[in-house]
């Protein structure tokens, strides 16, 4: 049997959420925690999802790591996320509005290096794409989406 854990400290968003699940069949645990204090066993998941989440949490280094931890060997790691730009003029705008977008969306980060921390974190970047998905703002559309795998 599949059991999906889904970490959301935003009640707002965990509401949301549990509406959408009541529609299926999935078997969904609401972990009310903040990503950085992860509940669950060591190497005990085969998957870890994370969407647009990287660039809030407050102790992402200490999330990145958790989710290292949590994974079973072999395990993946995919995500969907925005950061910074390898284009120093969008760069520049990234660190100018910054505080709109943290202010803005629940204390995003814009400028963080999204591959960097999840190598830091004890992964290894096995395929990634990058792009911006939208042409305006630029400054928040630097996406990097993809797979990584715990270094044993």
């Amino acid at each position: 049997m599949s059991k999906i854990y889904a970490l959301e400290p935003n009640p707002g968003m965990v509401l949301r959420a549990e509406n959408q699940r009541r529609r299926t069949k999935l078997d969904i645990k609401f972990l009310d925690v903040p990503g950085e204090q992860i509940p669950l066993p060591d190497g005990g998941v085969d998957t870890v999802v994370s969407t647009f989440t990287l660039c809030t949490i407050p102790g992402v280094a200490d999330a990145i790591r958790g989710i290292a931890r949590v994974l079973r060997p072999g395990g993946q790691f995919l995500f969907f996320e925005h950061g910074l730009s390898p284009d120093i003029r969008v760069r520049r705008w990234q660190e100018r509005t910054e505080p709109f977008f943290q202010w803005a969306f629940e204390g995003c980060h814009v400028t963080r290096d999204i591959p960097a921390l999840i190598r830091d974190g004890g992964f290894q970047i096995e395929q990634m794409d990058t792009a911006y998905l939208s042409p305006f703002p630029k400054c928040g559309s630097h996406c990097f989406w993809g797979v990584a795998r715990p270094r044993t």
